[in-house]
């Protein structure tokens, strides 16, 4: 994705947090010549070569044909919230999102269907997510039962080669102007706005505002908190 450097996500810590506490991810693949997407609800762990993401597709699903061994791409989006220019110091200036997302990219594996057990162990994975008190329900079910949902979806893995993390948070913006921006949305009536106003307010591990030259330090001084640098100056470009 376009991924700006004032906006990149460094730690990895951060990263597989934001991954399992947004567990509802688009699975984006190749399906005859076009891209298919799928929502899906997926867990996220380390495997020896790294991490690994885990969900499945309904069988019916034409994704779930031909999934084994593409590439794929899985899209983890957090809170998202509209920007007014109101908030800027220049009267030139125009709207924008805020939001943060993670793309994690690598090579699927399609569980084979016969493979009861490894459907089973998913599905236990998904179930102590989520609804850890529903694996005695699921056990309790019949044995007919059980076997019908499980060929009617197709499990799969998914090894992360590249993972990138973006948080666009008006990181380009003078101090002032975010100050303005995140007490804006954390006193929205949007729950996600005010999410995304937490997360400019907080910082969330994301690193420090490389933004303004005009904060109150004065022109030319290095932001707060940051890594010593001169900041750049503000801008109001094309952003997303």
């Amino acid at each position: 994705m376009y991924l700006p450097a004032d906006n990149r996500i460094e730690d990895p810590a951060v990263l597989r947090t934001f991954m399992r506490e947004h567990p509802l991810a688009l699975l984006v693949s190749v399906v005859d010549d076009e891209p298919f997407a799928t929502p899906v609800p997926v867990t996220v762990r380390d495997g020896e070569g790294g991490l690994i993401v885990r969900g499945h597709l309904a069988r019916a699903n034409p994704q779930a044909n031909v999934l084994d061994g593409a590439t794929a791409l899985v899209v983890f989006d957090g809170p998202h919230a509209y920007v007014s220019p109101r908030h800027y110091d220049a009267a030139e200036s125009v709207p924008t999102w805020n939001y943060v997302t993670v793309h994690a990219t690598g090579t699927a594996r399609a569980l084979p269907s016969e493979d009861v057990p490894a459907h089973e162990a998913l599905l236990a994975e998904l179930i102590a997510e989520h609804e850890p008190s529903y694996q005695r329900r699921w056990d309790a079910m019949p044995e007919r039962f059980r076997t019908r949902m499980l060929r009617g979806i197709v499990g799969f893995e998914v090894e992360v080669a590249r993972l990138e993390g973006k948080a666009k948070l008006s990181q380009n913006k003078r101090e002032g102007e975010r100050r303005r921006i995140a007490a804006a949305l954390a006193g929205s009536s949007d729950a996600a706005a005010r999410a995304v106003g937490r997360l400019m307010e907080a910082g969330v591990g994301l690193g420090p505002s490389p933004a303004a030259a005009h904060h109150e330090g004065g022109p030319g001084d290095p932001v707060p908190g940051g890594n010593g640098k001169t900041p750049r100056p503000a801008h109001h470009e094309p952003e997303t």
